[in-house]
């Protein structure tokens, strides 16, 4: 039997966030097709998978219902708070991920843990057609890339909040997904995003950490700040503070367990 939880990620209330599903695994399996039937039946945006490596090291790998991703942050937190949650590393106030995007950290806080990831910054970029037309009637402001995903600027928080993309022609688009993002008309946030991830089998991301790998330093640039907050506009909603340093970005974040279980099979 294999421990597995679920876990709102970005949050410090129940049934808010970002749930994922985390799951502890003493080794991977020779073939990947067992981990994407477990992400397939848990049903959430990411399925965490861990290996234990010693002294708070860990491989870890991420999956959506239908694909294996490079980089996910909530589904880090939430693993994150089960490995410190569980005592699987007592003591340990850094834990080491290994994974397709290198060592990523989580360290522990007094108010949450702190992600330490990959600056993942956007350069212009043409949109490709399927964009375009997905964004319907809605003008970009401007229109970025980078390695993972585009990211379209609106005119306003109006404009994001209220935005309903093509999902069915959002899929094929050639990307991981669509980032869409505006400053924020909240004195207490820098900007606002939604997440949309329609190419790999999630068409709105409730909190996705990764994403401000890209919009942290795209707003820093446009706004010459390098502390920063933000709030995801989805149904669930989510908060997070971030700062950027050098060619890295620091994601401020709190999770929570809501079910703990175990796999069978």
């Amino acid at each position: 039997m294999i421990p597995i939880y679920t876990v709102d990620a970005f949050t410090s209330t129940p049934f808010s966030g970002n749930p994922a599903a985390v799951c502890i695994l003493q080794e991977f399996p020779v073939d990947d097709h067992w981990l994407l039937q477990v992400a397939k039946e848990v049903n959430l945006s990411e399925t965490a998978f861990l290996c234990a490596m010693g002294n708070g090291s860990y491989r870890l790998r991420w999956f959506t219902p239908e694909t294996e991703v490079d980089l996910c942050g909530h589904a880090t937190l939430a693993s994150a708070q089960v490995i410190w949650e569980t005592g699987a590393a007592y003591g340990i106030e850094q834990l080491r991920f290994h994974t397709k995007s290198g060592v990523l950290t989580a360290k522990r806080l007094n108010n949450g843990i702190e992600l330490n990831f990959p600056a993942e910054p956007p350069a212009p970029a043409e949109a490709p057609p399927q964009l375009i037309e997905a964004l319907g009637s809605v003008t970009p402001v401007a229109i970025y890339r980078n390695r993972l995903d585009y990211i379209v600027e609106l005119e306003s928080e109006g404009a994001v909040q209220e935005l309903k993309p093509d999902f069915k022609i959002l899929k094929s688009l050639p990307s991981r997904g669509l980032l869409v993002t505006s400053r924020s008309d909240n004195p207490d946030y820098d900007f606002v995003a939604r997440c949309f991830f329609s190419p790999v089998g999630v068409d709105e991301d409730p909190v996705t950490g990764s994403a401000y790998c890209a919009l942290a330093p795209y707003w820093r640039d446009k706004l010459g700040k390098s502390t920063l907050t933000a709030a995801q506009l989805s149904e669930r909603g989510g908060r997070l503070k971030l700062q950027t340093a050098d060619s890295r970005v620091l994601i401020q974040g709190q999770a929570v367990i809501v079910i703990k279980g175990l796999l069978l099979h």
